[in-house]
């Protein structure tokens, strides 16, 4: 299973904006509840959909310029990014089959 990216305010244009293929952002913090429930939950998919999208995850209390910048509101917000664009955004913790099946209709 690959690990998903570790993103920055530092990293994000070139790790995800700049990314060849479709990149999901996890944008959570260590404090959050529903943060940690969906975690393993993306872990797992980005396994079982290897080669159709990068995970990468963006910690909010670390990166608040990034976060800002998309309005991040509440955690954890998922937000699939594709040449550099947003395509479409998910928030809350959302089960395996919900997220299994947005992702398939995106990548």
């Amino acid at each position: 299973m690959p690990s998903p990216l570790q993103i920055t305010d530092a990293n994000f244009d070139t790790e995800v904006l700049q990314a060849k293929g479709a990149v999901l952002v996890d944008f959570w913090a260590p404090w959050c509840g529903p943060c940690k429930q969906v975690a393993p939950v993306l872990d797992e998919l980005a396994g079982d959909m290897e080669g159709r999208f990068t995970l990468a995850k963006l910690n909010v209390d670390e990166s608040q310029e990034v976060a800002s910048r998309y309005g991040i509101r509440s955690i954890p917000t998922l937000i699939l990014f594709r040449g550099g664009e947003a395509v479409e955004a998910r928030v809350g913790a959302l089960s395996k089959t919900q997220l299994a099946a947005w992702l398939e209709s995106l990548v």
